[in-house]
């Protein structure tokens, strides 16, 4: 069987948050887009309702057609609404200021685009706070920031451990080889000495035998000279 083929009067899909937060009296945007098959149409208009939170009724409080915004004179929202859309952009987003408890609800998005004037509108819950809370993903956000931070911590000393560890090898291994080398110099130099001295050792043990064997001929020869007188 063959999926259905959407018309193009059923192709319009509109967009806005799940929820959003605010803090009373501040001020709080509630978002709405749309995607369509058609190019914007001079006639596009958007339209927001709210439903009270445990009402059953929704009015419309705001829409948008012929290039004009039009705020509905009915309910607790007509002094404080804006326009802050754009249709060219596909943007059909309002704000809400001054907050009040009353104006926690259900807020309604509804966009026609002619020839697409039929698709599924969509709905934001809005949360009135006396202090906006922190949201959950936000907390665990930043306790997984903070380990992260710790772990990246804990590797940059380890490594700079290793480093300064490593280094002072590494000027120990120089001093040793310093030591070595200074160590075979001076037993060459002593041996180099010892070699120089040497020969004058030789030197003067020949001089002392030349003189020994001088003298015994000078005696031998005044032996001799003396029994031929007699």
């Amino acid at each position: 069987t063959k999926e259905p083929v959407l018309s193009p009067v059923q192709a319009i899909v509109v967009y806005t948050d799940k929820e959003v937060h605010g803090a009373v009296g501040s001020q709080v945007t509630l978002y709405c887009s749309f995607w369509s098959s058609e190019w914007v149409s001079d006639d596009l208009s958007f339209t927001w309702r709210y439903q009270p939170e445990g009402g059953r009724d929704a009015i419309s409080i705001f829409h948008y057609a012929k290039g004009q915004p039009y705020i509905d004179e009915v309910g607790t929202f007509k002094e404080r609404i804006q326009w802050v859309g754009d249709p060219h952009r596909k943007d059909g987003s309002i704000v809400i200021h001054n907050l009040d408890y009353g104006d926690n609800g259900t807020f309604t998005c509804d966009v026609k685009n002619p020839p697409d004037i039929v698709g599924k509108t969509s709905q934001v819950t809005l949360y009135v706070f006396e202090k906006v809370p922190t949201r959950y993903g936000v907390v665990l956000g930043a306790v997984i920031g903070g380990v992260l931070g710790v772990v990246l911590l804990a590797l940059l000393l380890f490594y700079l451990i290793r480093y300064c560890w490593l280094r002072r090898q590494a000027a120990l291994q120089r001093r040793l080889s310093a030591m070595e080398k200074g160590k075979l110099h001076k037993t060459a130099k002593d041996s180099s000495k010892r070699g120089r001295q040497t020969p004058v050792l030789y030197a003067m043990l020949d001089h002392s035998r030349s003189a020994k064997a001088a003298s015994e001929k000078k005696a031998k020869g005044l032996g001799e000279s003396r029994k031929d007188k007699k």
